[in-house]
């Protein structure tokens, strides 16, 4: 009733690994508005809330991102600065947020920010956030970044602005929560971004190999480069697997927390080493913008840093695993 496209965890985890193989960018662009923005509205706005911003993003009309993380609050989330203050029928929010996908394009942004700032983790709240129209939100800059260079990552800043009440998102206090279980779900689609992008790094690597000749042959016939591409293609369908494997537990209801760790951390890291081994086949080529084999390495390593950098995966997944025998 939203106007979604109906489709399940799957067939939106394979449109998206599709959309990143052409470009990274574009894959978070997509990422951040439908996992992110619209999932957020999805899981925890109300009826009134989903008619007037989920069916826009849901439609494509508008462009949604999610306002998270900051310079002091980056993995440690309950550092945010950022404060929501009760006046009258709405909030005042004061502050700032930093590495925000699609800040600076973004018709709707879902913010995090403290409402009760003596509270920790309980006292962050989420809010449904329209810059055109909400008087003090500022876009300081967009980053120049080494790769993901289809996507404008801003910076974002908050002067005295004012929204009405109807814009938090659940009830006070639930932000953390609402934060934690859409990053959670947004996993599933980095491992797509990331299965993607190797999989564009093999195909480039393959058919290089199979037309450039050394020593009179395609390098393709050596045994050298075969083991290359045995390696990549075998890396990039375990990361596959295991993103399905979290989205089918996702679409059955089921605990999904470890299974969306390890699907976002493998593909990350074999992203970034299938396109690695993919500049290599290309030799001196693959080290010059001639050839895209550079921009799935700039474009790979971006996907252990968001979302939950590959450290505090690895403490999440170690975590669920200990819970495990412990439980």
């Amino acid at each position: 009733g939203w106007g979604g496209a109906g489709r399940d965890c799957h067939g939106y985890a394979i449109g998206l690994e599709g959309i990143s193989r052409g470009s990274g960018g574009l894959g978070t662009v997509v990422a951040a508005h439908t996992s992110l923005a619209g999932n957020m509205l999805y899981e925890f706005g109300d009826e009134a809330q989903k008619q007037e911003y989920l069916t826009a993003l849901n439609t494509g009309e508008e462009i949604g991102a999610f306002a998270l993380s900051e310079a002091e609050a980056g993995s440690d989330v309950p550092a945010m600065s950022t404060t929501a203050e009760r006046d009258g029928d709405g909030y005042v929010v004061n502050g700032g947020k930093l590495w925000i996908s699609n800040g600076s394009v973004a018709d709707t942004v879902t913010l995090f920010a403290k409402t009760d700032p003596d509270a920790g983790r309980k006292g962050i709240s989420s809010f449904v956030v329209r810059p055109a129209e909400d008087d003090g939100f500022v876009v300081e800059g967009t980053e120049d970044k080494l790769g993901d260079k289809g996507c404008p990552t801003a910076e974002l800043r908050f002067d005295d602005m004012w929204i009405p009440e109807d814009r938090l998102l659940g009830e006070e206090g639930d932000g953390f929560v609402h934060a934690l279980k859409t990053l959670n779900g947004g996993r599933i689609t980095i491992a797509a971004r990331s299965v993607g992008i190797a999989r564009a790094a093999l195909d480039e690597a393959t058919s290089y190999a199979q037309q450039r000749e050394q020593f009179d042959r395609p390098i393709s016939d050596f045994q050298a480069i075969q083991h290359k591409l045995a390696d990549m293609d075998t890396k990039a369908r375990a990361a596959e697997l295991l993103m399905h494997e979290a989205a089918d537990l996702k679409m059955r209801d089921e605990d999904f927390i470890k299974e969306a760790a390890q699907a976002k951390l493998y593909a990350s890291e074999i992203a970034r080493e299938v396109a690695n081994e993919g500049i290599q086949i290309h030799g001196g080529y693959g080290y010059t913008k001639d050839f895209p084999a550079e921009r799935f390495y700039r474009d790979a390593k971006l996907s252990e840093i968001y979302e939950g950098t590959s450290e505090v995966l690895r403490n999440t997944i170690a975590q669920q695993l200990l819970d495990e025998r412990t439980g």
